[in-house]
């Protein structure tokens, strides 16, 4: 190769670093040059030579990057036109010499020790598969390297080149082999990555299959927000709605409308949800029919209300539901889908308030007219008998009625009902609903609620309950009374009597005529119409005696159906009424005539809902807390699970309202429940809120609340945990063994799938530790007993399992003056000062412990205070240890030069008993394991306090970075 041909490989380098160069130009000029050499290898070498210069540059620099583009190009170009000859001649493939030389270096450089070698060689290969044709082909041996390669990188510790592996492997995927590596090493990569960038990477290029496409959802809910929001824009470009299940469907927008990110949210409203409907006929209602509405309606109406907000107002009203001249749906044409569509539109015009009045009124009838409709339907809905209810499609079908009258209900509150008259029909309507026997249970809560939201007057909606309570409960009933037959004997007795007389007095009469008796005849004449009076008057009496009287009367009804109306209705009630309104004789009557009768009632169902309503009463009145108080903590601990549920749910409710000083008046007047182990009583016993409680109940009632946390049940373990956060965050109680319970249940594996639980505890741990400096040190002082806990647990038991570095960085995280809400403006010791002091403690008591490890490198992630007296006295603990590890030695020496100004440093750790006896061999191995750990933890900053740099060293340092390549192409190649 000539001198000239030299230049120009080290002219189209140093060009293709500049952005503004015309790179096919480049690439067109040096391979035309490259086509007329007969030996190639003298330009093989060169080439690689320079390019050599790139590779060991690991910053994405512009100039690098427009190399690196530049050489994919150039080794594509004569590939795509050898290519472009074989399509017009229909000859064999030929090998493209250049291409496989620069495989086979880049193959040869993927093992280097530089990561920046190691990244290059993975971005060229990515690059050049990249740039070629569709239908190209490379050799099978040439591929089986690549893809051995790659495989290999995608393991490697550095984040970008786990990435440019990835993406390298787009192309040698085999969707339809269920056995193909390359999709089985993306699945791994998906699910056990710790870098969120090589996920998604991994995410943009995977193919999808049924095999990958639960590996794909599953990143929907990935802890990083730009993975979900990757995730969810490769199912709306990629997948069809009918590759995924209707669970997944309805998965995917429960969580991605609710997701914690904007970001997230929306891209599932401005990506996913007009995919899905642009591959639906349909429309929206055609949606709804691939997502089971019956079932999660409030994710439908999630995803309607986020299509309407995407949607002109115009184009509402065109694509509304059919409706009749009525403004409303055809009974017989009502469907799930399209009376939820129509609850959703006009809930959606409704919230916009005035700007919607005229779009609603085009969708929705008056007052009046509706509440005929409802009512029609809603007495057509049919009443199931036993054995009707064992033929699924007769039940099937009354539930799809049931589900579409709920949604009709709801639309009641879309209705302008400010016209008295109009509220006045609706009203009847309402309470002829509820008063009727044949209304579904399932309907009667949601009617009340829609009543009582119509009535504004709390007496007046106490009156309107009791009433259909009343109706309900002791319905006027006619009673056929039966025929007395003694009665009826007399009356026959004296008709037979009457008409003997009629008949002797018209024999008389007869006489008295025959003799001329004119005066006497006139009498009997008179007698005999009396008579005849008096024997009509007893054969309607007979008469009527017949036929049986129908007498109304009023009966009460205490079957478990009656009951669970009424006492749903009740419980309705006194949830909307004001909390501030006190129980009045009525609510007294039902109290003493329905509710607490039903609490010792044998159907559960019964029960069940006699205790919500007697916990709700309760919340109204102290005086009702304290009187059954015991008999709540007594369902609590003996009923069935969820009517113990309930009992708690409304003890906490009431410590919540009132205190633990509810308790007093009860502990004075009635027995605790006792306590099941006296050592836990002696041992979770909590400082409780100031107040006149008994100290013994208030530790008995906590006992038994914090056994419910080892309860096997899972949703009692959870309200009860639910319940004592809600106790210490309110300020109720302060316990740092409680604290520890719930740190020590959130790390539970046992609790893992438990989904409510882990999210409670979380939340409340953010929450608490920021809300003031008290909760810190309730936090820090749950710091020992948690570790102890951690430390001794037996090898049988499931909190072995737990990380305890993990805890111990919660604690000290949740501990930190910076993460206060309203920090302390004074200078007053931080609580992190009193955790070293305690951790120094525990190591002084025993330096051979295994755990003097954790305290020694978790005092180095301590936020210190400035106070002196602290630091001295954390000095002098510390220069009393004596330990021999050494990687305890290293951290407390760190903690050491941290406590110390620079001029005292080399005087106090020569003083200083943590000095090791080897000096020179402990700095050879503590310099190797520093190393080691800053390779094996990657972009992880050291927490330790280091001198800062000048901003003239960092602005000089930057230029560094910024390098010409130039430079290092114009050195000489010896």
């Amino acid at each position: 190769m000539t001198a000239d041909n030299e230049m120009d490989i080290k002219e189209a380098f140093q060009r293709a670093q500049k952005g503004h160069n015309n790179k096919a130009k480049l690439v067109a000029s040096l391979k035309s040059r490259y086509n007329k050499l007969e030996d190639k290898t003298l330009f093989h070498d060169e080439f690689v030579h320079y390019l050599k210069y790139t590779m060991i540059v690991y910053k994405r620099e512009p100039c690098v990057e427009n190399v690196i583009d530049f050489v994919a190009k150039f080794a594509t170009k004569q590939e795509e036109q050898e290519e472009e000859e074989e399509e017009e001649e229909e000859e064999e493939p030929e090998d493209h010499p250049f291409l496989s030389f620069i495989f086979n270096f880049l193959l040869e450089s993927h093992k280097a020790n530089s990561h920046a070698v190691r990244f290059r060689a993975c971005q060229l290969i990515n690059k050049l598969l990249g740039s070629m044709a569709e239908n190209a082909q490379i050799d099978d041996d040439l591929f089986d390297r690549i893809h051995q390669a790659m495989l290999v990188r995608v393991t490697d510790k550095f984040p970008n080149v786990r990435i440019q592996a990835a993406l390298a492997m787009t192309r040698l995927q085999q969707p339809k082999d269920p056995d193909c590596p390359t999709i089985n090493a993306f699945m791994l990569i998906l699910e056990n990555d710790s870098n969120a960038e090589v996920r998604r990477a991994v995410l943009s290029c995977i193919a999808m299959s049924p095999l990958t496409l639960p590996k794909v959802l599953k990143r929907t809910r990935d802890i990083k927000e730009n993975v979900r929001k990757l995730a969810y824009q490769v199912l709306a470009d990629r997948v069809h709605i009918k590759a995924l299940t209707i669970a997944q469907r309805v998965g995917l927008l429960q969580q991605g409308l609710h997701d914690t990110s904007e970001v997230v949210r929306e891209v599932v409203c401005s990506r996913l949800l007009p995919a899905w409907l642009g591959r639906l006929e349909g429309g929206a209602i055609e949606l709804l029919h691939r997502l089971d509405v019956e079932n999660c309606a409030q994710t439908a109406l999630d995803t309607l209300k986020a299509i309407f907000k995407g949607t002109p107002p115009e184009e509402l009203l065109q694509n509304r539901v059919q409706l009749d001249n009525r403004k409303v749906i055809p009974e017989d044409s009502l469907t799930c889908e399209n009376v939820l569509y129509w609850r959703a539109l006009c809930e959606f015009i409704k919230a916009k308030g005035d700007d919607g009045e005229e779009m609603l009124e085009q969708v929705l009838p008056d007052v009046a007219t509706y509440a005929d409709y409802l009512f029609g339907y809603l007495k057509a809905v049919p009443v199931l008998s036993e054995e009707q209810r064992a033929n699924f499609n007769q039940l099937e079908l009354v539930m799809t009625k049931e589900f579409i009258s709920q949604q009709l209900i709801h639309l009641i509150g879309c209705l302008d009902t400010n016209e008295e008259g109009s509220r006045k029909r609706m009203l009847a309507v309402l309470q002829e609903m509820l008063a009727l026997p044949q209304t579904p249970f399932s309907l009667v809560s949601l009617l009340t609620e829609k009543l009582l939201t119509l009535i504004s007057d709390d007496q007046k909606r106490i009156q309107t309950v009791a009433e259909i309570i009343s109706d309900v409960r002791e319905p006027i009933m006619e009673v056929n009374q039966p025929v007395d037959e003694n009665k009826r004997r007399r009356q026959q007795v004296q008709l037979a009597e009457v008409k003997v007389h009629i008949l002797e007095t018209k024999q008389a009469l007869e006489d008295c005529i025959s003799t001329q008796e004119f005066n006497r005849a006139a009498e009997l004449k008179d007698s005999i119409s009396e008579l005849e009076n008096r024997r009509n008057q007893i054969i309607q009496e007979i008469a009527e005696s017949n036929q049986p009287v129908d007498k109304e009367m009023c009966s009460e009804k205490n079957d478990p159906e009656t009951l669970l109306r009424c006492l749903t209705m009740c419980a309705e009630l006194l949830k909307q009424m004001n909390i501030k309104s006190r129980i009045g004789p009525t609510i007294s009557a039902l109290m003493s005539s329905l509710i607490l009768p039903s609490i010792a009632n044998a159907h559960p169902g019964v029960r069940n809902m006699a205790v919500v309503c007697l916990g709700t009463c309760t919340l109204h009145s102290k005086d009702l807390g304290k009187t059954h108080m015991v008999l709540l903590l007594q369902i609590a601990q003996l009923d069935e699970v969820k009517i113990r549920i309930s009992a708690l749910r409304a003890i906490i409710d009431l410590l919540l309202l009132f205190g633990f000083e509810l308790l007093s008046d009860t502990a004075a007047t009635q027995t605790a429940p006792p306590s099941q182990s006296p050592d836990r009583q002696e041992e979770d016993a909590p400082s409780a809120e100031k107040g006149d409680a008994s100290e013994g109940t208030t530790q008995s009632v906590l006992v038994m609340l914090s056994e419910f946390l080892d309860s096997e049940v899972s949703d009692l373990r959870t309200e009860a945990a639910e319940g004592l956060s809600k106790l210490m965050y309110t300020g109720r109680i302060s316990s740092a063994k409680i604290f520890s319970r719930l740190t020590l249940l959130w790390y539970n594996p046992v609790t893992e799938d438990d989904t409510r639980l882990r999210h409670c505890l979380g939340v409340f741990f953010q929450l608490y530790a920021c809300e003031s400096r008290a909760h810190q040190e309730v936090v820090e002082e749950s710091f020992l007993p948690t570790v102890r806990t951690l430390m001794n647990a037996p090898a049988t038991s499931p909190l072995a399992e737990v990380d305890i570095n993990n805890v111990v960085e919660l604690l000290v995280e949740l501990t930190r003056p910076t993460t206060l809400i309203k920090p302390s403006t004074n200078t007053e010791v931080c609580v992190h000062d009193y955790l070293a002091v305690r951790m120094c403690g525990e190591m002084l008591k025993d330096p051979t412990a295994p755990e003097v490890r954790l305290y020694a490198k978790t005092l180095s992630n301590l936020e210190l205070s400035r106070d002196e007296t602290v630091r001295k006295d954390l000095q002098t603990l510390m220069q009393e240890l004596v330990v021999k590890d050494r990687v305890c030695l290293r951290a407390l020496e760190k903690m050491l030069l941290q406590l110390v100004d620079s001029r005292e440093q080399a005087e106090l750790l020569s003083a200083s008993a943590l000095q090791p006896l080897d000096v020179n061999a402990d700095g050879k191995h503590a310099k190797k394991v520093y190393n080691a750990d800053l390779l094996n933890q990657e972009n992880v900053p050291e927490s330790v306090h280091v001198v800062r740099s000048s901003r003239r060293t960092k602005a000089a340092a930057l230029e560094k970075t910024k390098m010409d390549l130039s430079t290092l192409i114009n050195q000489d190649v010896a």
